[in-house]
């Protein structure tokens, strides 16, 4: 599959704390991917794994420390982000690498009808519309997420949380997308209300053609929407592949823990004592802060080794994916957690 977007080696780091105990925050390490065209690919993790940071950095709202982004929806070659520094390039990239937001309460200005954020982006970035034809397409992409014209004249505390998540669906549509960005938009719905959206974001890439990068820490909701599956952690790709393949035979000890903490609504509750014992599971928060070379789960994989504890693993192909687990890459089959 052709890649629309391309990052190599990607990069961000932060400087924290005050002169005398200052410390430098890897947030994202040597992160290396693609997503392709018509393709959802999930970037999955726990809190502080650098996901959402990663999906930032595709947004230009931070730049990279070191690595590169390259973005193929202007040309066959590509072209490096830093290359877009004219105010016309930006709002092209933009206008089609747009990001929906994770919080849809606070996305949305209260002051405002919701038609207004829509009207605005084809305003911004489709100035060849006439007035009567941005109201023509604001009413077409509310059709298409789900909503209807009827909801243009709203106010956002007239709308549910997943209404409010489809009006940023629709905003990101209005500008012609390639790829959105989605940051958790799921995450602060009800239940009963992410099957829907999940359903809106495949609906786009059948329909309108649109790459989806979804970042989640719902391993769940990644299966049943997602083409491939990047797992993080602690800053840094654990492994990757066809999501498909990699749930059934995840070879990294962090996505098999991923994968033991989804819970199988077929079986009992668990006992008091099962929750005590799992709560007091080995382990300890990944340093990111001047981490060391070495694996950065070792304190939590029961299989680590001694070069674990001195060499960082590479990312390397294996199977239908790739893996960053010095055991895994020997050939032998890890089975830390179930």
């Amino acid at each position: 599959m052709t890649d629309l977007l391309r990052a190599e080696n990607l990069t961000r780091h932060f400087k924290i704390g005050g002169s005398l105990d200052r410390g430098t925050l890897h947030a994202v390490d040597d992160v290396s991917f693609g997503v392709g065209e018509r393709e959802i690919v999930a970037l999955a993790g726990e809190s502080g794994s650098g996901k959402s940071t990663v999906a930032r950095l595709l947004a230009r709202v931070y730049p990279p420390t070191a690595g590169t982004v390259t973005y193929f929806g202007d040309s066959a070659e590509g072209k490096p982000l830093p290359e877009y520094k004219s105010r016309r390039d930006a709002l092209r990239y933009s206008s089609q690498v747009p990001m929906v937001f994770q919080d849809p309460f606070s996305s949305l200005n209260p002051v405002f009808r919701v038609s207004h954020g829509v009207l605005r982006a084809l305003k911004l970035h489709r100035p060849e519309l006439s007035a009567a034809e941005r109201q023509a397409e604001a009413a077409r992409v509310f059709d298409v997420v789900g909503l209807g014209a009827g909801m243009l004249d709203r106010y956002p505390h007239e709308l549910s949380g997943g209404q409010r998540q489809r009006v940023g669906f629709a905003q990101a549509l209005a500008t012609r997308p390639r790829l959105i960005l989605a940051d958790e938009p799921v995450s602060m719905l009800d239940t009963s209300i992410r099957i829907g959206l999940l359903n809106l974001m495949a609906k786009l890439r059948d329909e309108e053609g649109v790459s989806i990068l979804y970042i989640t820490h719902d391993i769940a909701s990644a299966r049943y929407v997602a083409d491939r599956l990047i797992v993080m952690y602690a800053g840094q790709i654990a492994e990757a592949g066809p999501i498909e393949d990699v749930l059934a035979a995840p070879r990294h000890p962090y996505t098999q823990l991923l994968l033991s903490a989804v819970p199988d609504p077929k079986a009992p509750p668990p006992s008091l004592e099962a929750m005590a014992a799992a709560s007091g599971e080995r382990g300890e928060p990944p340093k990111v802060i001047d981490p060391k070379p070495g694996c950065r789960f070792r304190p939590r994989c029961p299989v680590a080794v001694d070069a674990c504890a001195t060499v960082t693993p590479r990312l390397l192909p294996l199977g239908a994916g790739e893996v960053a687990c010095h055991v895994a890459q020997t050939g032998a089959k890890v089975q830390a957690f179930s």
